[in-house]
């Protein structure tokens, strides 16, 4: 399948919408955590503010562990953002959970499984017998999966007997019973959105957990000899092992990509468009031996001369089997072969603002009109730091983009300043633009936290209480009817349109 009939799909045009952290989101219907139905009111905003695109950070299930980027199952969705309240369930007990500032995933779990439990009922129904039969391939290894995890209190699969204990049909039919009802939910929020016009882009992770199911039940996909990680730079001169699993890509490439095949095979029942996340992975990769240091890793393949291969050869089977249309995340250490693969195939790149410099990030600030066409401007993501925030940290970085925008520096940014900025990121010749809800939130203090380090979603690299379990201040009622905010968006119509 050709790129062009993705874009015809997509339409060739400015495109303009906000990234939300679906954990982050309540409403009064809330119980504990945003939940998939949050979402509709959502998308009703964004269609009244001219915004055509919802941008979601990874739903798959990643257990206990707040990080999406961290998913037990590659293609199941979390159990977590169960709307209970569609399913006739209280939501009263859940309230002091909904109320707190930050999200609490693993104490949301702990009060909603077993609320779930009670209402659980084996169904008979053609579209329940029609759901488990279409994904039994995936369904069947993750019920398992979940089970034993459940029978071991959430030991590693690596401690696991060969051979698995019998379960009982009730405990795997009830991970059943949670997948079941997480699609229908989340199908039911992609047909308001495509009523609303609004696209849903969502997320493609290229590491997985070493204790996810897909590791366990796919162990040859994976090299479990190396972790990878990245090699010593300005930032880290000692690098860093993140832990992840390498792909074994002969084996991939053997098997025709049928786990990425399958994977966006799930993701086409809920978005229209979907970010690769960390897109070098598919290029080459820098492992790590177990007990060595990261700066004593290499990279694979070792040969550079197939790296653009190896992209090129993985992104194609991507466009080829699925109609959903790709953006790359393609932050961090430059790689020529990325950028004249991804020009090729004219597929997006994502460009962060505030740090498109020449020379990696410490020459001057690249001219707004350099961007391609063929890519996503952002003023900031989970990983980094907010506008606000970002201001705060760099000084320096801020005064030279002060310059760069002809605007007087001061060392608290105003809302004027803020403003000018936030217009330039929807003015850019992107074809894509594609903000943090906070960004707008951060107009008007009653809507955001009062300091700006309780606006970031996560700090890479650290084990933080904070990573991940950030909430918006606001309701999302209080947010929609918030008078200024609605005033913003409307006078940045004018970007959007």
């Amino acid at each position: 399948m050709k790129i062009e009939e993705h874009w015809k799909r997509i339409g060739k045009f400015p495109h303009h919408g906000i990234c939300v952290q679906l954990s982050s989101l309540r409403t009064q219907n809330s119980s504990g955590i945003g939940e998939f139905l949050d979402l509709i009111p959502l998308i009703d905003w964004c269609t009244n503010h001219h915004l055509d695109i919802l941008q979601l950070l990874p739903i798959n299930d990643s257990g206990l562990d707040p990080s999406p980027y961290n998913p037990q199952s590659s293609m199941a969705l979390d159990p977590a953002y169960l709307s209970l309240y569609e399913l006739g369930l209280p939501i009263d007990p859940f309230k002091k959970l909904t109320q707190t500032p930050r999200t609490s995933k693993e104490e949301v779990l702990k009060q909603k499984l077993p609320v779930l439990k009670k209402l659980f009922l084996d169904s008979g129904s053609p579209d329940y017998k029609s759901f488990t039969e279409k994904h039994r391939a995936w369904l069947i290894p993750y019920i398992q999966f979940k089970a034993m995890k459940e029978l071991t209190g959430g030991a590693s699969w690596k401690s696991w007997p060969k051979t698995l204990p019998p379960f009982s049909e009730g405990t795997l039919r009830f991970y059943i019973f949670l997948q079941y009802h997480s699609f229908r939910q989340m199908k039911k929020v992609r047909a308001h959105a495509k009523k609303q016009g609004v696209m849903l882009m969502g997320d493609l992770q290229i590491l997985l957990s070493p204790d996810s199911v897909d590791v366990w039940d796919r162990r040859a996909l994976f090299n479990l000899e190396l972790s990878m990680g990245t090699p010593p730079d300005f930032y880290n001169p000692r690098g860093q092992n993140w832990g992840f699993p390498l792909m074994n890509r002969k084996a991939m490439k053997k098997d025709h990509f049928s786990w990425w095949k399958e994977r966006l095979d799930i993701l086409g029942n809920f978005f229209d468009i979907y970010r690769i996340d960390h897109v070098l992975g598919l290029f080459r990769a820098w492992g790590i031996e177990q007990d060595k240091d990261p700066k004593d890793g290499s990279f694979f393949p070792k040969k550079r001369s197939l790296w653009a291969e190896y992209g090129k050869e993985a992104l194609e089977a991507m466009l080829d089997s699925s109609p959903l249309f790709p953006i790359v995340e393609d932050l961090g250490i430059l790689c020529p072969e990325i950028e004249t693969t991804l020009k090729k195939l004219k597929i997006p790149r994502t460009c962060l603002m505030l740090h498109m410099r020449t020379r990696q990030g410490t020459g001057k600030y690249i001219p707004f009109s350099h961007y391609r066409p063929h890519s996503l401007c952002t003023l900031s993501t989970h990983d980094s730091p907010t506008v606000d925030l970002w201001w705060k940290m760099y000084p320096e970085e801020a005064f030279l983009f002060c310059q760069f925008m002809n605007l007087s520096y001061e060392p608290l940014i105003d809302c004027e300043k803020k403003r000018k900025i936030l217009q330039a990121a929807h003015q850019t010749p992107s074809l894509f633009h594609i903000n943090l809800l906070q960004e707008y939130l951060s107009f008007f203090p009653e809507l955001v936290w009062l300091n700006a380090e309780d606006e970031r979603i996560n700090m890479p690299g650290t084990v933080l209480p904070t990573n991940w379990t950030y909430r918006y201040r606001p309701f999302l009622e209080a947010m929609i009817h918030h008078e200024g905010l609605s005033k913003l968006m409307k006078d940045l119509g004018q970007y959007t349109v």
